[in-house]
This record gives C-alpha cells, sequence and structure tokens, in this order.
C-alpha cells in the first residue's frame, strides 16, 4: 500500500485488513472516481498555468524590445540587464 504521495514505504496495519472492512467496491468506486476528476482539474490547471507562463513569456520579450527601441530613439546605448 502507498501513503498518500505515492511513498511505497508507509507502514501498513495487517492486522485490521480483514477484521473491519467497512469500505466496499461502491465506495472504492466513489473514491477512484473523485480522484479522477481531481486528477483532471489539476491537469486543466497545469495547462493553463502552462499557457499563462508561454504569454508572460511574450510579454517580456514584447517590452524588452519596446524599451530597446525606445532607448535607440533616445541616442541612448541599450544597456540590457537581464538575466
Amino acid at each position: 500500500m502507498s501513503g498518500p504521495n505515492g511513498d511505497l514505504s508507509m507502514p501498513v496495519d495487517v492486522g485490521a485488513e480483514g477484521e473491519n472492512d467497512s469500505f466496499g467496491e461502491a465506495e472504492y468506486a466513489a473514491i477512484n472516481s473523485m480522484l479522477d476528476q481531481i486528477n483532471s482539474c489539476l491537469d486543466h490547471l497545469e495547462e493553463k498555468n502552462d499557457h499563462l507562463h508561454a504569454r508572460l513569456q511574450e510579454l517580456l520579450e514584447s517590452n524588452r524590445q519596446t524599451r530597446l527601441e525606445f532607448q535607440q530613439q533616445l541616442g541612448e546605448a541599450p544597456s540590457d540587464s537581464s538575466p
């Protein structure tokens, strides 16, 4: 049995396994369904995050170009201090 983060070293209480199995197949199916929904939501959030990151990178590059053009118009030497 694995822990909440997939940790296989999490101890399992073997003695309690057959004594009082209060979860039936329906409960396990419901939990599995909820976990699938959570996984889908997390996947969607990850996609949105990746999209926002890409858009912010585009905006950053656009702002750098605009700043360089503005500095050239003013006759200054460009001093790009970006990483």
